[in-house]
């Protein structure tokens, strides 16, 4: 009788400690808040001195103190533990639970731990979904074994953080990098004589890539318009879009040939960021001449529409992608526009759906596309290509149309 009532208080207090690291009310935190208040509640429910999560990082090098309870100097002097050394890397390593019975004679990589007092810690690996997200310990100032319902526990309580953390920044990294990519798109498309301009940009329903457009004025009176794709998604996608926006538009006042400009561009990125690889289409546009300049670097030709007929993809050969062969020649090729004459530049998002070619894709946009006015066409183009059914891809549209009576 003895032993049923012990086994169900065990099975009672093993349900009320899930219940303490499970409950709705993390629903509504934020990444540092639900670890700080998940920390505090595993401290209590094992009555340990101190807990610590460390957040693997991006590189996934390091571990990052992320939060602390009874040890914050780790959070507070940023310390990092190679995976692999010490205690907190071995955990992530081997993807297991560690227990040291004497910290200071287990050779530890933070000093913190033994300048603290710690006697003995016990340590899981955060997991979510079979990824590795980071550790989580605890520690005692006082020898102490863990029982395997303690290990249990913790392994428990580092699942739960594992997953809510992995959703958190997720939704913060989505919500991060569609801000800076909006950020970087023209607030306001430039007023320019002999020139209208119009412009749509529709982030994928998947995840943000780093898909852009830009329009600037140069010195010498002419537009510079810029389409481009950099390969990946999220904010590592976003930042780098960013920095290849600012590099090219440094270098296009120095430089009026396109294909010179990405020449620039490519050697910059690829030493720099030599993993980053992007499409990107640089435009001069010369209203008063009736011309455009233009370079690709892997990315789509623009679509002409001209005011007495069909509109058709651009004829002009790409070269190699941004982040691709540093001693590729790149080539600027010249198109006549006369008045009325309407350009259409997209991202690969517009034309790609599954199920049918690019090419099919591009006959689609042409159907689309016609010589009128620019905000006109581009709402022609967003249905006829988008319509209802919210994209998978970043899409980045931007139309310009040489004005019936251009200036000069």
């Amino acid at each position: 009788m003895e032993n049923t009532a012990g086994a169900s208080e065990g099975a009672v207090r093993r349900l009320a400690n899930i219940q303490a690291i499970t409950d709705e009310a993390f629903a509504a935190m934020d990444v540092d808040e639900l670890l700080d208040t998940l920390l505090a509640r595993v401290r209590a429910v094992l009555g340990v001195d101190t807990a610590v999560v460390l957040l693997l990082d991006r590189e996934e090098r390091f571990l990052v103190a992320t939060a602390a309870k009874g040890l914050e100097e780790e959070v507070v002097q940023a310390v990092h533990v190679p995976v692999g050394e010490g205690f907190a890397g071995r955990v992530a390593a081997e993807r297991r639970p560690v227990y040291v019975p004497d910290v200071p004679s287990a050779g530890v990589f933070n000093p913190l731990l033994v300048e603290r007092g710690l006697h003995s810690l016990l340590g899981v690996p955060l997991v979510g979904g079979g990824t590795l997200v980071g550790v989580m310990h605890v520690g005692t100032l006082t020898h102490r074994r863990f029982t395997g319902e303690e290990t249990e526990f913790l392994q428990l309580a580092a699942s739960r953080a594992a997953l809510a953390v992995q959703s958190l920044l997720s939704r913060a990294e989505r919500a991060g990098a569609l801000e800076l990519q909006r950020s970087l798109v023209p607030a306001a498309l430039p007023q320019v004589p002999g020139l209208e301009l119009a412009a749509r940009y529709r982030p994928g329903k998947a995840i943000v890539g780093g898909d852009w457009y830009d329009v600037f004025t140069l010195p010498s009176g002419e537009v510079g318009i810029v389409m481009g794709d950099v390969a990946g998604h999220g904010l590592p996608a976003a930042v780098v879009m960013g920095r290849m926006r600012s590099a090219l538009r440094a270098y296009a006042l120095d430089n009026d040939d396109p294909a010179e400009v990405l020449r620039k561009l490519n050697r910059k990125m690829l030493h720099f960021e030599p993993e980053a690889t992007a499409t990107v289409l640089y435009a001069v546009v010369d209203p008063a001449a009736g011309r455009v300049r233009l370079s690709s670097a892997g990315h789509p030709p623009p679509v002409l529409a001209l005011p007495d007929g069909p509109a058709e993809s651009a004829d002009m050969k790409f070269d190699v992608l941004i982040g691709l062969g540093e001693n590729v020649p790149r080539r600027t090729m010249t198109l006549r526009l006369r008045p009325g004459a309407l350009l259409c530049f997209y991202t690969d998002g517009l034309i790609e759906r599954r199920g049918e070619s690019i090419l099919g894709g591009v006959a689609r946009l042409c159907e689309a596309v016609y010589a009128g006015p620019p905000e006109a066409v581009g709402a022609a183009v967003m249905s006829a290509m988008i319509g209802r059914e919210a994209p998978e891809d970043d899409v980045a549209l931007l139309i310009a149309r040489v004005t019936e009576e251009p200036p000069g």
